[in-house]
C-alpha cells in the first residue's frame, strides 16, 4: 500500500510513501479536505536521518491500528522540516510554548486553518510511565472534535494568538542614548555570553553544562575570538579542551573522519550517530580557528579528515553536498560504527589489529551494548585551569599538548573503512540544501587556503557553481537574483529563506577574501539587498524567515536564537559587517548598526545563546582595518599572511586594471586608487585613518 507521498521527492516523505497512514504533503489538497470533511489535522514534522522519527515511524506509522484512527478522524500531513524551516519553526514555537520543549518528530494537531491545539515530539504507541501514547490522544481528540469542537477551536485561537504575539513582542528597536552607551551595552552582552559558557564549562571533559553534549561549533569560534580580542586565556583554553576532547572521543568517526550530531554522555564517547552537513561544516571552521591560533597539528588533522569525510561521503556528482548520513543501519542505532577486537584482528591482522584496539580502546567488554567504539579519550589532558594568564599569540597554545601515539595518515583507517562499507550501508540524506551547501563552501575554502591544498579549494569552488547552476535563478518579477531551498533528483524547489540568503552571501564574501575575485564580490552584495528586500521587519526590525513574497503561514517565523546552526539573522549582521568593510559603503553600516540594535535586544535575556551575534558584535566593536593592494597580480605576500589571519579583522581587496571598473561598482571608494605599472601599491586605513600608500607590504605593520 503506498499514499501520495510516493510522488514527493523528500528521502523524508518516500520512508513514509508505504504507511498505511493516509499522508499528504503539506499544501492545499490537505486543507480543503479537512475544511470540507471537518476533520483537524495531524501534522508530523521530522526529518530522514532522525532517530526517534525513525522509532515513531516503525511504533505508530507502520501500525495499521493508528492508520485507521488516523484515516478515519484526521487529515495527516508529513512535512520534512529541512525542505521546508518555515513550517517547522512556526510549530516548533507553538511546542515550546506549551511544553517548555521541543525536538524531532514534531507532533501538531490543529484545526483547518492550521491553527494548533496540541503539540507534543515522540509519543510512544501506547501510553507508559505516565506519558501520553498516541492512540489515547487521537481517539480523545476525535471524541472532543465531535463533542466539543469549540473548546478546542477557542484553545486554537488563544495558542496562535500567543505565539504571534510573542514572536512580535518588540514595537520598538534598541535604542541607546550615546554610541558610548551602545558600545558598554554590547561589551556586556559579551561578557555576559562568556561569563555564562565560562559557568558551565566541563573542566573535565570539555564542553558545556551535563550530558547530552552538542558541539556548537559557534560558540567555540565565539570563545577563540573573543580570547584573542580581550585576551581571557580561559576562554581560550575552554575552547581548545573541547575541540580536543570531541576529536578524541567517539562523537568523532575516528576510522572515517566526521563528526556524530550530539553525545549522549559527558565525555564524548557515545554520540547519537548521526552526521548532518551542517554540524561538519561548522566544526571545520571551528577547527581551523584553532590551528591557525596554536599551530597544534591535531586540529589541523581532525579539519582534514572532517573534510575529506564530506568529500568522500557527502559530495554529489553535481558539486553540492548532501544533508546528511543516518544514525541507524540494520535496523539499530549505531551499529555501522562499532566493532569487537576479534573483527579488528581478523581485518588488519593480529599485530596491527592489536596495536589499533589498544590504541582506539576496543575491549571485549566494549563501551556500547557489547561493542566499542572507537576513541582516544586516555588522550584527553587534564583540561583548562582556571587561569586568565599568560597572553595568547598565534605563535602557540596556552596549554599545549602531549605527542600523541596515532597518526591521522595511518594506512588502516582506510582498511578499516573499506571493511565498514563492505559490513552494511548508512542511509544518506541525498537533499542537497542552499544554507547547509553554503556553510560547507565556507568551511572547504578556508580549509583550501589555510592547508594550500586545491582539492579542498576546488571542492568549494565547484560547490559554489552547482548553487548558481541549480538552486538560483533570475526572477521575472524584478529580475532579482533569487533562490531555491533544495535541490534533489533534478528538482529545484521551494522559495529560498532568510538562511539560504544569509549563509550563501558569507560564502560568496569568503571566497572573495581567498581569491579576490571580485565576480563573488559583487553576487554576495545582490544577495545581501535581496535579504533586506524579501525579509525585513520594517517595523520591529531583523527578518523573518520566510520572504514576503513566499507562502505565508499563520504567522511569519523571526528566528535569532543560535541553535544547531547559527540563526539567519545573526549571519545577516555578519554579512553587513564584512560588507560595510569590503564596500565602504555607508548603507552596509547601517544596515549591520540597525541589525545589531535588533539582535542586542533580543540576546538580552540570555546572550550566550545568541553566540554567533556575539562572534559578529566583537568583530564590530574591534579596530576597523582596511586594505586595498592594487596591482597587476595578486602579491605573493599576502597570501601567506592570510593563511595564518584569516580570521582576524582585516577587510582586504585586490585592484588590478582587468577588475577597476568591477571592483569600483562593489566598493565605490576603490575607483581613484592607481594601480602601478609594476609592483604593488599598498592601502591601509584604520578606524578611519588611512596612512600613505607604500609598496612595502612590511612597512604596513599588520
Amino acid at each position: 500500500m503506498s499514499n501520495r507521498l510516493k510522488y514527493e521527492k523528500s528521502p523524508y516523505l518516500l520512508q513514509h510513501a508505504e504507511n498505511p497512514v493516509d499522508w499528504y504533503a503539506w499544501g492545499e489538497e490537505a486543507f480543503q479536505k479537512a475544511k470540507k470533511e471537518n476533520k483537524p489535522i495531524f501534522l508530523s514534522i521530522g526529518y530522514s536521518t532522525c532517530h526517534w522519527c525513525h522509532v515513531m515511524a516503525h511504533e505508530s506509522f507502520e501500525s495499521q491500528e493508528i492508520a485507521k484512527i488516523l484515516n478515519q478522524d484526521f487529515v495527516s500531513v508529513k512535512v520534512d522540516r529541512e525542505e521546508r524551516p518555515d513550517i517547522d519553526s512556526v510549530y516548533m514555537a507553538v511546542c515550546q510554548a506549551m511544553n517548555g520543549n521541543g525536538g524531532w518528530p514534531l507532533t501538531i494537531i490543529m484545526t483547518p486553518e492550521q491553527k494548533p491545539f496540541f503539540a507534543a515530539t515522540y509519543l510512544p504507541k501506547k501510553g507508559r510511565y505516565g506519558q501520553a501514547g498516541l492512540s489515547e490522544l487521537l481517539l480523545q481528540v476525535a471524541v472532543l472534535w465531535n463533542t466539543q469542537k469549540e473548546l478546542l477551536l477557542e484553545s486554537a485561537e488563544k495558542i496562535t494568538s500567543a505565539i504571534a504575539s510573542n514572536s512580535n513582542s518588540t514595537d520598538q528597536f534598541f535604542h541607546i542614548t550615546s554610541d558610548d552607551t551602545v558600545q558598554k551595552t554590547y561589551q556586556k552582552l559579551i561578557e555576559n555570553a562568556y561569563l555564562t559558557l565560562k559557568n558551565n564549562f566541563d573542566t573535565k571533559y570539555g564542553g558545556f553544562g551535563r550530558a547530552p553534549k552538542f558541539p556548537s561549533p559557534h560558540n567555540l569560534s565565539f570563545l577563540m575570538r573573543y580570547a584573542t580580542q580581550q585576551q581571557k586565556t580561559i576562554a581560550l583554553q575552554m575552547a581548545l579542551e573541547t575541540l580536543r576532547s570531541m576529536a578524541n572521543g567517539g562523537i568523532f568517526d575516528q576510522i572515517g573522519g566526521g563528526f556524530s550530531r550530539y553525545s549522549t554522555d559527558e565525555k564524548w564517547l557515545v554520540p547519537h550517530f548521526e552526521k548532518m552537513l551542517y554540524d561538519n561544516a561548522l566544526l571545520i571552521i571551528a577547527y581551523l580557528h584553532a590551528y591557525q591560533l596554536t599551530q597544534d597539528q591535531q586540529y589541523a588533522d581532525t579539519a582534514k579528515r572532517t573534510a575529506d569525510y564530506l568529500l568522500r561521503e557527502l559530495m554529489d556528482e553535481t558539486g553540492g553536498f548532501y544533508c546528511g548520513q543516518d544514525a541507524d543501519s540494520n535496523g539499530s542505532e549505531g551499529s555501522y560504527y562499532v566493532f569487537t577486537p576479534q573483527e579488528i584482528t581478523r581485518v588488519l591482522g593480529d599485530k596491527d589489529g592489536t596495536e589499533f584496539c589498544h590504541l582506539y580502546h576496543i575491549s571485549e567488554e566494549g563501551n556500547f551494548e557489547g561493542n566499542s567504539i572507537p576513541n582516544r579519550i586516555a588522550d584527553n589532558p587534564s583540561g583548562a585551569q582556571n587561569s586568565e594568564n599568560p597572553p595568547i599569540s598565534a605563535s602557540g597554545s596556552p596549554n599545549s599538548a602531549k605527542n600523541h601515539a596515532w597518526s591521522a595518515s595511518d594506512e588502516r583507517f582506510q582498511i578499516l573503512l573499506d571493511y565498514r562499507k563492505k559490513r552494511m550501508e548508512l542511509h544518506t540524506d541525498t537533499k542537497l540544501l542552499t544554507s547547509w551547501n553554503a556553510w560547507t563552501i565556507i568551511a572547504l575554502a578556508q580549509a583550501g587556503l589555510i592547508f594550500q591544498d586545491g582539492g579542498y579549494m576546488n571542492a568549494a569552488l565547484k560547490a559554489q557553481e552547482f548553487i548558481e547552476q541549480k538552486l538560483a535563478f533570475t526572477s521575472e518579477k524584478n529580475s532579482k537574483r533569487r533562490l531555491f531551498l533544495r535541490y534533489i533528483d533534478g528538482e529545484a524547489a521551494f522559495d529560498g529563506q532568510l538562511d539560504d540568503y544569509a549563509v550563501y552571501a558569507l560564502a560568496l564574501i569568503t571566497l572573495y577574501r581567498i581569491t579576490f575575485n571580485t565576480h563573488y564580490l559583487k553576487l554576495a552584495i545582490e544577495y545581501a539587498k535581496q535579504i533586506i528586500l524579501l525579509f525585513a521587519d520594517e517595523k520591529n526590525g531583523g527578518f523573518f524567515l520566510n520572504a514576503s513574497d513566499s507562502e505565508q503561514l499563520i504567522m511569519r517565523p523571526k528566528e535569532t536564537y543560535d541553535g544547531a546552526v547559527p540563526s539567519g539573522n545573526s549571519v545577516a549582521s555578519a554579512v553587513f559587517e564584512e560588507l560595510a568593510g569590503l564596500t565602504g559603503d555607508i548603507f552596509w553600516r547601517q544596515q549591520a548598526d540597525r541589525q545589531y540594535a535588533f539582535l542586542a535586544e533580543q540576546a538580552e535575556a540570555f546572550p550566550a545563546g545568541h553566540c554567533f551575534t556575539m562572534f559578529s558584535l566583537l568583530q564590530a566593536l574591534s579596530a576597523n582595518r582596511e586594505l586595498v593592494c592594487a596591482g597587476n597580480s595578486i602579491p605573493s605576500e599576502l597570501t601567506p599572511y592570510l593563511r595564518i589571519n584569516f580570521a582576524g579583522n582585516l577587510s582586504t581587496l585586490f585592484k588590478s586594471k582587468e577588475n577597476a571598473e568591477l571592483l569600483a561598482e562593489c566598493a565605490p571608494f576603490t575607483k581613484e586608487y592607481p594601480v602601478p605599472e609594476n609592483g604593488t601599491l599598498w592601502y591601509l586605513c584604520e578606524n578611519g585613518s588611512c596612512n600613505a600608500p607604500t609598496n612595502d607590504f612590511n612597512k604596513l605593520n599588520l
